[in-house]
């Protein structure tokens, strides 16, 4: 969803794309769905309360329908080994999706770049040593939070 939102954004001239970084950043480390956060964020931005009001409903109704739907037939087909498969099969797809979407991302806001550059390289650095102590070390994501930022202040 963040590259619907981001097109729309920059198509309507909402905002600016680095306002948006901040937006994307800041719904990143807000609870609930970065996209919905995000969506919320930027309607707040262009229309008050108003415009916040009707970002979330806009991106949470057609999810909801549609969930609500699909989980009226899947409480009668989640049984049958088939449909189990074909959602072990969707996992992978989900997750390259989300990679993909954050690789666009940080393409296009210049966060990385296809060339190598001490900036470039110290942002997949804190990258891979935030995932590493996520996934090994089960650092609480608050720590890894706060120290990723305190890092970039003294990086950058």
């Amino acid at each position: 969803m963040i590259p619907v939102i981001e097109n729309e954004v920059s198509q309507h001239g909402w905002m600016t794309i680095q306002q948006f970084t901040d937006v994307i950043a800041i719904a990143g480390m807000s609870p609930g769905p970065i996209a919905t956060n995000s969506a919320i964020l930027v309607g707040y931005s262009t229309a008050g309360i108003t415009g916040a009001i009707i970002s979330a409903l806009g991106i949470l109704l057609p999810s909801l329908l549609l969930v609500i739907g699909v989980a009226t037939f899947f409480v009668k087909l989640h049984h049958y080994p088939i449909v189990k498969s074909i959602f072990y099969g969707l996992r992978p797809i989900v997750t390259s999706l989300i990679i993909y979407a954050a690789i666009t991302f940080s393409l296009s806001n210049n966060l990385i770049s296809l060339k190598v550059s001490w900036h470039s390289v110290s942002l997949i650095l804190i990258f891979g040593i935030s995932l590493f102590v996520l996934l090994r070390l089960r650092w609480h994501p608050v720590y890894v939070i706060v120290l990723s930022g305190l890092v970039g202040i003294a990086l950058y």
